[in-house]
């Protein structure tokens, strides 16, 4: 969802992922292809999440299983690829939310879904997905390690345990 700009735009980077233009000879924007992420919830309420290591922040990420809109692909397709490739799993989607990564600079927009009625699924891992642990733990918790540090995350991962958050305390017995 990229949005109308005016003046002057100069290419300054074109790469596989990320091309970086600078707008007007001030404002340097980054063009990111779109993304999913996907929130799945157990019978037990824990939510899934992928431990991987991220070179750009140079940390172990936990996260909700998420990727890039592939070409072609609709953002339900990618979410449901992703789901399969990162944990094993297929389930039907529902769009949860949407919103720009980080507008300031980056125009990638980012697609939340639900995902229930999980079952076994497996597609074979790309190289970029090698060493990726499949964790479930309680969406609280998840909130609770990001907010103190435990655990370091990524916004999309905020957003759906948030959602599963509330999601859990409406339904009987609470969060």
């Amino acid at each position: 969802m990229t949005g109308e700009t005016t003046g002057e735009t100069r290419v300054v980077y074109d790469g596989r992922i990320v091309r970086l233009e600078l707008l007007d000879g001030k404002w340097e924007v980054v063009r990111h292809a779109d993304a999913v992420a996907v929130l799945a919830l157990n019978d037990a309420g824990e939510m899934l999440l992928v431990r991987q290591e991220r070179r750009a922040v140079g940390a172990f990420t936990v996260e909700a299983p998420a990727g890039l809109i592939d070409p072609g692909e609709t953002p339900e397709q990618a979410a449901r690829r992703e789901l399969q490739e990162e944990a094993g799993l297929d389930g039907d989607v529902t769009l949860i939310t949407r919103f720009y990564a980080s507008p300031g600079f980056c125009d990638e927009f980012l697609h939340v879904f639900e995902a229930t009625n999980l079952r076994e699924s497996k597609l074979p891992h790309d190289e970029d997905e090698e060493g990726i642990e499949v964790l479930w733990l309680p969406p609280a918790q998840v909130l609770a390690g990001l907010r103190d540090g435990s655990l370091v995350g990524s916004a999309s991962t905020v957003a759906a345990a948030m959602h599963a958050v509330i999601l859990l305390a409406g339904r009987p017995g609470g969060a």
